[in-house]
């Protein structure tokens, strides 16, 4: 149906190209994810030089980091509303466009100020680009099947991310100062835009729907609500009850708002209805609630005995993030041999036990140990992201494949800020060894809770098939 001129394509022009053009496709989302990822990992390196250049302060570097995690959540489920009515074409490139001109602006920033307010907007071109990037796969690839190899080959590119980083980041820095960072994500955009631009046909499925703005104030002061409170609880003092306690009459607010809106709502309700959505949802934030907080607190506790610099911190990581990026191509294949449940719960269960064994060891040490475990880390990662992610897009109708999308993105994102936050908390009250051996045997606990969930969700799935 046409909306302020807008025609909608059918679904079935959306998956014409031909395999060349589908090649071209996967590569634009390949280096959308990519583009998200490679500025989340290598800004943690560039924080100290960032800190002298400005001369600021703590707080305003935690910003630096933080102001992209916290846009982005609160705006991802508009970013997924975005790319079902107006186009997902059409939300991938003004994310990859967002987010090549805000990089522009963190390089070129005068002051931290303006840094902040450049890694914030950074977030809203990741929040439209993402859910867009997914619903595309979703569209374009229908087959079940295929879907799921291609998404384990998009869900690999997490993990070159990771791999390339650390290493390059690092070395960006050494050789040409911070700014490096930000830089090279200007091609890796400009890449993206330019074959999305070219390949990508444009799809869209209003049906009816409409942009939900009172929903999106309040699902946005939600989800701000709980990143706000998790990132403050850092610091102790009050205001992160207050934001979440504001968080939880806004979600209640939000609930209500979303039945009585039906079919035109923001988030769907009906959405949670499906087991296997719910489960993928819940399965996905207990995976980056203990990976994150991981890869959080490793480098740190290996820096502060003193055994690493920054830079050898960083490298340590890579053979985690080596495993993922091998073996996440191949999660599709394995899930068409063994099934979605066996690779999303035995993914996540493998995760949980690397993350068991690192509680075995003493902050990091012996570092043999603590390779072994984040081996195993990586391994289970790399098998559940892109099955968990083919079971939240797959068990939707293609309409509301955006939406599904940022779902799934909003479960990601929020698993990981509270699991840094919440794990960062007991490392730092326990302290030393035994906070971070309370802080990985949470996040390995957690993570077999969501294997639990991702069995018993997504064999019902199955059995309903």
């Amino acid at each position: 149906m046409p909306r302020d001129g807008f025609t909608p394509l059918p679904m079935r022009d959306a998956a014409a190209p031909a395999q060349a053009g589908r090649g071209l496709v996967l590569l634009a989302m390949c280096l959308g994810i990519m583009i998200a990822q490679v500025d989340t990992s290598v800004i943690n390196l560039a924080v100290q030089p960032i800190g002298a250049a400005f001369h600021a302060s703590v707080t305003a570097l935690q910003w630096v980091v933080d102001s992209y995690n916290l846009v982005y959540a609160v705006l991802l489920l508009s970013g997924g509303l975005i790319a079902d009515l107006y186009g997902r074409r059409l939300g991938f490139l003004l994310g990859a466009a967002v987010m090549t001109l805000a990089s522009l602006v963190c390089a070129s920033a005068p002051d931290i100020g303006v840094l902040i307010a450049g890694r914030a907007v950074t977030g809203i071109g990741a929040a439209l680009l993402l859910p867009s990037s997914l619903a595309i796969i979703r569209v374009i690839w229908t087959d079940p099947a295929e879907r799921g190899r291609v998404l384990g080959i998009w869900a690999s590119c997490n993990g070159l991310a990771f791999v390339i980083g650390p290493t390059l980041g690092g070395f960006l820095i050494e050789r040409f100062g911070w700014t490096s960072v930000f830089l090279i994500i200007v091609p890796l955009g400009a890449a993206a835009f330019a074959l999305a631009a070219l390949a990508v046909p444009e799809s869209a499925d209003p049906h009816h729907r409409h942009f939900d703005l009172r929903g999106q104030l309040l699902g946005a002061v939600t989800l701000g609500g709980i990143a706000y409170g998790a990132i403050a609880g850092r610091d102790g003092g009050l205001l992160w009850i207050y934001a979440l306690a504001m968080a939880a009459v806004a979600l209640l607010l939000f609930l209500v708002a979303e039945h009585r809106a039906g079919h035109g709502a923001l988030v769907p309700l009906d959405l949670f209805r499906n087991p296997a959505f719910t489960g993928a949802s819940l399965a996905t934030g207990s995976m980056t609630f203990g990976i994150y907080g991981l890869i959080f607190l490793l480098p740190m506790s290996w820096q502060a005995a003193g055994a690493m610099s920054a830079t050898e911190a960083g490298l340590g990581l890579v053979p985690a993030a080596l495993v993922f990026f091998l073996v996440s191509p191949r999660s599709g294949h394995l899930a068409e041999r063994f099934g979605d449940c066996a690779l999303g719960a035995g993914g996540i269960g493998i995760s949980g036990c690397g993350l068991l064994l690192l509680s075995a060891t003493d902050a990091g040490h012996p570092l043999f140990l603590a390779e072994i475990g984040l081996t195993l880390a990586g391994l289970g990662m790399g098998l559940c992201t892109g099955p968990l992610l083919s079971v939240a897009v797959g068990s939707v109708p293609p309409a509301r494949s955006g939406t599904a999308a940022a779902l799934i993105n909003v479960a990601r994102m929020t698993g990981a800020t509270i699991g840094v936050a919440l794990l960062g908390t007991l490392f730092v009250y326990w302290g030393g060894g035994a906070g971070f051996r309370a802080a990985m045997l949470t996040g390995g606990i957690a993570q077999l809770c969501g294997a639990a969930a991702a069995a018993a969700t997504i064999r019902r799935r199955r059995a309903a098939e």
